[in-house]
C-alpha cells in the first residue's frame, strides 16, 4: 500500500464539479448565458423532479484555521437581517426567469455558520421562499449546525419548517488538535445537540470528522471515532483535510505545517479509521462518506441514485440547483455560476436588480460527456463507454487505466470500468484519468490538495 501511496499521492480535484473551478472557461460565460441555461434546465425538469436551492450563510463568530470556506468573521448579529433580505431579493430575480411556480425538492443551508442566525430570522428567510414555491413530495431539507451555538430552538424551528437532516461539524475531540484549528468544542456540546435532534425527530443526523489535521495521530483519531459511536449518528463524512493556504491565505496558516501528519501517517488515519467505522457497522458510500444501512445515503447507493455536487454526496438529485448568497455556486447541468465573494459586493449587486454572478462556465458537449463519466465513478464507482459517449483522448485514458488495473485499483471488462475495493482510496486519481481539461492544460503550480 505504501508504494501505491507514493505513486498516486499527487495534487488532484475533489470533483464536486466537472470541469473543476480552476478550469472554468470564462471567455464564453456571461450572465445572460447563465440565465438562458437556468431557463432551459427549469423548463426541462421543474414539473418532474423539481429544483434544489442552496443558501450560503457566511457569518462565523470565530475563525477555524482548517476551514477553506468563504466566510465573514463577526460577532455583530446586526448583519443578519440585511443579509437575509438580500438573499430573498436574489431569489426573486430567479423567480422572474421561471415560466411556472417552482417545485422545491431539495434545500440546504450551508456556510459559514447557518446557526449564527437566530431561529426567528431563519424562519423569516425560509417562509419568504416557501410562499413562492410548491414543496415536492418527500423533500430533502438539510442544514449545517455548529454544536457550540445550535440551540434546541434552532432544531425545533427548522424541523417545523420541514427540515429532517442536520450535519454537525465535529472534526476531532482531541484538545491539542482543537486548539491548533481554533475549534474548541467539548463532546458534551455535540452530545446535547445530537440528542435534541433525535428527540425532535430528525433522521439523517450526520457528523463531520476530518483526518490529516495538525497534531493528529491514530490514538486521537480512534478516540474521536469511538466517542462518535456513543452518539451513533445515521451517517458520517470522513474528510481528508485539504491544506491549501496558497488559495485561502491566513485562515490556514494558524499552525506550523510541520505539525501536519505525513502522507504515510495520514493514510493510516484514513485506512484504520475506515476499518474501525466498518467494524462499528458503517458502510462506505462514495469515497468519503459512511452511513448506517437504514440511512437514505446508503439506500441511494444501492438503488444507483447517489449524486455528488458542491455540497458533497446527496441521496437525491435535481438537474437545477440555484445557489443564493455570497459566493454560492449554482448548477444548471449545462452551466455553472458562482456569486461574488464579499458580502458588500453581493448586497450592492442584488440591490441593483442583477443576479450577482461573477464567474462561471458553459459546458460544451465534450464537457457533458466527461462530467457524466466522472459522476459515475465518484458515485457508483463504475462507468461504461459507448460510441456516443467517447472522447478524443480515450486511448490515452485507457493506457493509464491499464496501469491502474495492474496496481489493483480498477477492473476493465470490455467497455466497463469499475473501481475495486482497494481502489476506493484512489477514486480521485481514477477520475483524473478522464479530466480532459487538466490533461490538456496541466497546472504549472499546485492548485489542488493532495489526493491522499
Amino acid at each position: 500500500m505504501n508504494s501505491l501511496i507514493d505513486k498516486y499521492n499527487i495534487p488532484g480535484p475533489r470533483y464536486t464539479s466537472y470541469p473543476t473551478v480552476p478550469y472554468w472557461d470564462e471567455t464564453t460565460f456571461t450572465p445572460e448565458k447563465w440565465k438562458e441555461s437556468v431557463i432551459r434546465s427549469f423548463r426541462e425538469t421543474n414539473s418532474g423532479e423539481g429544483i434544489s436551492i442552496y443558501i450560503h450563510l457566511p457569518f462565523c463568530e470565530a475563525l477555524c484555521t482548517f476551514c477553506a470556506c468563504h466566510k465573514r468573521i463577526t460577532k455583530q448579529h446586526s448583519v443578519e437581517v440585511p443579509y437575509l433580505e438580500s438573499v430573498l431579493k436574489e431569489w426573486k430575480l430567479y423567480l422572474a426567469l421561471f415560466n411556472e411556480r417552482p417545485k422545491l425538492k431539495e434545500l440546504h443551508l450551508g456556510g459559514g455558520t447557518p446557526t449564527f442566525f437566530s431561529p426567528q430570522n431563519l424562519r423569516t428567510l425560509l417562509e419568504g421562499i416557501f410562499e413562492t414555491v410548491d414543496i415536492a413530495e418527500h423533500p430533502e431539507f438539510s442544514f449545517e449546525g455548529h454544536p457550540n451555538n445550535t440551540t434546541k430552538e434552532h432544531l425545533q424551528t427548522l424541523y417545523d419548517l420541514g427540515f429532517r437532516r442536520v450535519s454537525f461539524g465535529v472534526q476531532d475531540y482531541d484538545p491539542k488538535v482543537q486548539k491548533a484549528i481554533n475549534r474548541i468544542q467539548p463532546f458534551e456540546n455535540v452530545k446535547a445537540v445530537t440528542e435534541w435532534a433525535k428527540e425532535i425527530g430528525y433522521r439523517g443526523i450526520s457528523h463531520d470528522l476530518v483526518f490529516g489535521l495538525p497534531h493528529q495521530n491514530w490514538e486521537a483519531m480512534e478516540h474521536t471515532i469511538r466517542k462518535t459511536m456513543e452518539l451513533k449518528p445515521d451517517r458520517l463524512a470522513f474528510y481528508s483535510y485539504a491544506h491549501v493556504p496558497w488559495v485561502k491565505g491566513v485562515g490556514q496558516r494558524g499552525f506550523d505545517e510541520n505539525d501536519l501528519p505525513s502522507g504515510e501517517e495520514k493514510r493510516r488515519l484514513y485506512e484504520d479509521g475506515k476499518k474501525l467505522l466498518q467494524d462499528l457497522g458503517y458502510i462506505e458510500v462514495g469515497m468519503d462518506h459512511f452511513s448506517l444501512e437504514h440511512d437514505d445515503l446508503y439506500q441511494s447507493l444501492i438503488h444507483k441514485k447517489l449524486h455528488r455536487n458542491f455540497m458533497g454526496y446527496t441521496s437525491s438529485n435535481t438537474q437545477l440547483m440555484v445557489g443564493l448568497g455570497m459566493s454560492a455556486i449554482s448548477d444548471s447541468w449545462y452551466a455553472f455560476a458562482q456569486n461574488v465573494k464579499t458580502v458588500e459586493e453581493y448586497q450592492n449587486i442584488v440591490e441593483k436588480g442583477e443576479i450577482p454572478v461573477v464567474k462561471g462556465h458553459v459546458l460544451n458537449e465534450e464537457d457533458l460527456i466527461v462530467r457524466r463519466h466522472i459522476l459515475n465513478l465518484m458515485c457508483q464507482l463504475e462507468t461504461t463507454f459507448t460510441h456516443t459517449n467517447s472522447f478524443p483522448e480515450l486511448e490515452n485514458a485507457l493506457d493509464m487505466l491499464a496501469e491502474m488495473e495492474n496496481d489493483g485499483l480498477v477492473e476493465i471488462n470490455g467497455n466497463e470500468i469499475k473501481i475495486t475495493e482497494a481502489g476506493r482510496a484512489f477514486t480521485r486519481n481514477v477520475a483524473m484519468v478522464f479530466d480532459l481539461r487538466m490533461m490538456r492544460n496541466k497546472p504549472e503550480t499546485r492548485i489542488f490538495s493532495m489526493t491522499i
